[in-house]
């Protein structure tokens, strides 16, 4: 050593050196020897004990420091985890996930370790599988699908419990799974924290340490409960929060059915009335009523097929009433009625903003059915684009509304219904063949009135009560000789000519006697004069030529044959009627 000192008076201590009230604190201290010294030359001891001092004060400083640093380290842990905590205080419900996973990033940073992951359990609590991570960019993400249960049933065991568990070593796990599990993913050391909300464990977090081991000082598990705690209680907000949300959806979507219902309901009591009677004096209706009591009880897509104004939609009605179906009203859909641009928004619904107009979101006919039964009237008339959507729904009673991509499912009963020869459409490829077949499930076809003449007195009473009741009047007979012309009659409007010709002979009914005049007589059909074709084109052209060719409004043609005005362009355009050239 270079440097000189002073020897010290007898009975003093070397310069520099503490005191204490066991005498000089310096190299002798320092290594626990005793205070005397014997056999060592005096002349070499003050040498020694300053650099003795000067190791201790060094040693000294630089534990000050290690401690002035931890306890920076460690206010700034618990800055963290305050801010952290507080930042779940008013954060809104929808941002919970993405802040959980930034604040794990934040806590794995300032520990200075490399893994985290928060797990929650599964729908039976049999198991924990994580739902957010956070890894250093350095180290392989974890594979998207870890089983607590296969993979640290040990741990898994500690979560249920509500017992942390924390290892500084992998060696220190029991469970000879666990071990080699936490090897498998490189963790040296880690730490499982429960989740727990109202006395029920919920999930859990977890750190590990992938390049060092490392111990888990009080402070930080006390710190990291106080995350866990925030963590659980955020999720369990979020939760009750989208619980309320979904409730509040369903209760909008149960409104606005409700309201369509009833709309709908209201539309239809009108067109209704009087429909609900079923004459069945012909074995041909009775075959047909014996179809429907076989199919009702079932859940099969009927396919009613029969003329134009047979009562289709009626017994599509009895159908629904004979069904488990019954307690929700049947709803029905006119496909020939609706624009081709708007069928697939009235049968599957759209959402606000679907397209230019759509102002607010409408469910469709397939939801406002859902439960009960879902009639489509003129099923032939739909277009091409939009039978595709409807064979889907046919296949998977899963309907999407326009301008949505989340699918619905529906439990719906379909009947459908048509006056046309579906299967000339599918040879003429303006139906498609794999809709055809899903419809044609239970085919029943509804006879023209013409082939059910025993049923024209008691349809024809039927309709006098419901029209003298509307009307207030009292009809108590009807001529014989009405009648008998009402039978000898073709009817190529079916019941619905024969309905609005009651009304309008009730109208103009003088006293209680009902005498009506029917239509022009024409050659019965099995006559060898002509064809079917040909009797229909000829009482079609009577009728247009007795209204002036006019076809739609009150008193056209359409309202005196008891069709739709569409059905009799069709018919006309068929059967090749047209108007004839003004003079």
């Amino acid at each position: 050593m270079s440097s000189v000192v002073r020897t010290p008076e007898a009975g003093q201590p070397p310069a520099g050196a503490e005191t204490s009230a066991a005498g000089p604190v310096g190299l002798a201290n320092g290594l626990g020897a005793s205070r005397t010294t014997p056999n060592v030359d005096a002349s070499v001891i003050p040498e020694v004990a300053v650099d003795a001092s000067v190791v201790d004060t060094t040693e000294r400083l630089r534990l000050n420091d290690a401690l002035r640093a931890a306890s920076t380290d460690r206010l700034a842990f618990e800055r963290l985890i305050s801010n952290l905590a507080a930042r779940f205080v008013t954060i809104p419900h929808e941002r919970v996930d993405e802040t959980i996973t930034d604040s794990l990033r934040q806590i794995v940073e300032a520990l200075g370790i490399d893994r985290s992951a928060l797990w929650q359990f599964t729908e039976n609590d049999e198991d924990l599988v994580y739902t957010h991570a956070w890894i250093r960019p350095e180290y392989p993400t974890a594979p998207p699908h870890v089983s607590t249960l296969e993979l640290f049933p040990w741990m898994l065991t500690r979560m249920k419990a509500n017992e942390a568990v924390w290892n500084a070593r992998v060696d220190d796990v029991p469970d000879p799974r666990d071990r080699e599990s936490l090897r498998r993913f490189d963790t040296k050391s880690n730490a499982v924290i429960p989740l727990e909300v109202d006395g029920r464990v919920v999930g859990a977090i977890s750190f590990a340490a992938l390049r060092a081991e490392r111990s888990w000082s009080p402070e930080v598990r006390g710190r990291l409960h106080l995350m866990a705690a925030v963590f659980a209680h955020a999720l369990a907000r979020r939760h009750s929060q989208q619980r309320l949300e979904t409730a509040l959806a369903e209760v909008e979507r149960l409104r606005e059915r409700l309201a369509q219902e009833n709309t709908q309901l209201r539309q239809e009591v009108k067109a209704l009335s009087g429909h609900r009677a079923i004459a069945a004096e012909s074995g041909a209706i009775r075959a047909v009523l014996q179809q429907i009591e076989s199919v009702a009880s079932t859940n099969a897509t009927v396919l009613l097929l029969g003329e134009t104004g047979t009562g289709k939609e009626v017994f599509a009605q009895a159908i629904h009433d004979l069904s488990g179906r019954r307690s929700r009203p049947m709803v029905r859909v006119n496909c020939a009625a609706i624009p081709a641009a708007l069928i697939e928004n009235e049968l599957f619904g759209r959402e606000r903003g679907a397209y230019t107009g759509a102002l607010s979101r409408q469910i469709g006919r397939f939801e406002l059915a859902n439960g009960s039964t879902l009639f489509l009237d003129e099923i032939g008339e739909l277009p091409l684009e939009s039978q595709v959507k409807l064979l889907r729904v046919t296949q998977d009673r899963v309907v999407e509304r326009l301008g949505s991509v989340e699918p619905i499912t529906v439990d719906v009963r379909l009947i459908a219904a048509t006056n046309r020869d579906l299967a000339r459409a599918v040879a003429d490829r303006t139906f498609r063949e794999d809709l055809y077949y899903r419809l044609n499930v239970f085919p029943i076809t509804v006879p023209p009135l013409r082939e059910r003449a025993e049923d024209i007195p008691v349809l024809v009473w039927t309709f006098i009560e419901e029209f003298a009741k509307s009307f207030g009047k009292r009809i108590d007979s009807i001529s014989r000789e009405s009648l008998a012309a009402l039978q000898r009659y073709s009817w190529p409007g079916n019941v619905r000519e024969l309905r609005n010709l009651i009304e309008r002979a009730v109208i103009v009914a003088p006293g209680s006697r009902l005498v009506v005049d029917p239509p022009r007589a024409a050659p019965s059909p099995q006559s060898p004069n002509g064809k079917l074709a040909d009797v229909e084109a000829g009482h079609i052209r009577d009728v247009l030529e007795r209204v002036g060719w006019r076809v739609r409004g009150p008193g056209g043609a359409a309202e005196l044959l008891g069709m739709k005005p569409t059905t009799l362009d069709s018919r006309m355009a068929k059967l090749g009627i047209r108007r004839p050239a003004a003079r």
